[in-house]
């Protein structure tokens, strides 16, 4: 039994922060402390006027601990906090989340943590460098890390099923916490989730498939998405659909006016990768492809008994061909390399989401270039 609860308890806590060990500095009458952390030095080789460009140098630090209650009962938590250390540094506490676990009851934990989604858009958010564009957004509800969520999850289905596995959360906050694009500034109020994941008897086969849905100034703004990975020792390939709506939300008129129109952004996400055993490591080449959209519905109205016609619009958001590789010296150093052929057009609005500052005559180019990502990474 005390097995099987440590194994549900922290079901992915290191493999979320990226680690692949971790320092037990306390284990002792049913109270267990675990350490990692993590040092990526690495930097963005692409245009000075695109965003993300240059240093991408950080730091991780986070524990994890847990205590044995009852027989059947575990305690939980965990903490993780980043330190960008780049031209734009920026501290940010990742995960602070303590809670409950009951066995094949499922677990109850509250705090800052992982959208409901993440567990779904995480199936391509692998690549070497870059990606989590599902995740990591302010278009998708409860998809990337999330402050103030209650989360209930059940790992095996009341003990029927080690295959099958559910989340519950509700939000009060509502969103994810990069909200400071167009679509929606800090508005949302709160958000509540499930997802349902599914691996398919033996075949190295999972699937997946979750639904958000949050209000933004008494709008309504849902999310869905669905995914299917496949793993092995050697070959992973993972591949995601998402579609994300906000329905009758304000958009601003070139006459000044404000319109109420639905907002879409769908997109899909695929990955292939393949490790191989080196005499000292393991190198892991990586390719994928990412695109979305943004759609944006026409409007007819009337005004001072004027008829207006507004168009619709359709732009992509995301759209390139990753290629890059990692190689794993060992448990607790990787090498990094991955470049990012950029097919957005400088009239997409991908592109001007991509640029920070214009350079020459050519509005958003900057957000157009290619990208070379390299680094190292010290983990423990």
């Amino acid at each position: 039994m005390k097995l099987n609860l440590l194994a549900i308890a922290i079901p992915a806590l290191l493999v979320a922060a990226g680690a692949n060990a971790s320092i037990e500095v306390w284990n002792k009458d049913g109270n267990k402390v675990d350490f990692y952390g993590r040092v990526k030095a690495a930097n963005n080789i692409t245009d000075r006027g695109q965003k993300g460009e240059g240093d991408d140098t950080s730091a991780r630090l986070g524990m994890s601990g847990q205590t044995q209650i009852t027989d059947s009962v575990v305690g939980y938590g965990r903490w993780e906090y980043e330190a960008d250390a780049g031209k734009n540094s920026d501290n940010e506490v990742r995960y602070a989340f303590a809670g409950l676990n009951f066995g094949d009851l499922g677990s109850f934990d509250y705090g800052r943590n992982d959208g409901v989604l993440k567990a779904i858009t995480a199936y391509t958010d692998v690549l070497p460098q870059f990606g989590g564009d599902a995740s990591n957004n302010s278009w998708n509800v409860l998809s990337s890390r999330t402050k103030a969520v209650a989360t209930y999850r059940n790992n095996n289905f009341f003990g029927l099923s080690d295959d099958f596995s559910f989340a519950l959360q509700y939000a009060d906050n509502g969103d994810n916490s990069r909200t400071s694009d167009s679509i929606h500034r800090n508005d949302s109020r709160e958000a509540y989730g499930a997802n349902a994941q599914w691996r398919i008897f033996d075949t190295g086969l999972t699937a997946g498939a979750g639904y958000a849905q949050s209000t933004v100034k008494g709008t309504r703004h849902n999310t869905w998405a669905g995914g299917l990975k496949y793993e092995n020792y050697d070959l992973y390939l993972g591949a995601n659909y998402f579609q994300s709506k906000m329905k009758k939300s304000n958009v601003q008129w070139s006459h000044g006016y404000v319109l109420r129109r639905d907002q879409k952004i769908r997109g899909f996400e695929l990955v292939a990768q393949y490790g191989i055993d080196l005499e000292v490591g393991r190198l892991t080449p990586s390719l994928a492809y990412v695109q979305h959209k943004y759609k944006l519905d026409s409007k007819h109205f009337t005004r001072h008994k004027v008829h207006y016609y507004e168009r619709g619009e359709t732009s992509p958001v995301a759209k390139y061909v990753s290629l890059g590789a990692t190689y794993d010296l060992n448990k607790n150093f990787s090498a990094i390399v991955e470049y990012k052929f950029n097919l957005l057009d400088r009239k997409d609005l991908g592109a001007k989401w991509n640029t920070s500052t214009q350079r020459g005559k050519h509005e958003n180019k900057p957000g157009t270039k290619d990208v070379l990502g390299v680094g190292v990474i010290y983990q423990f």
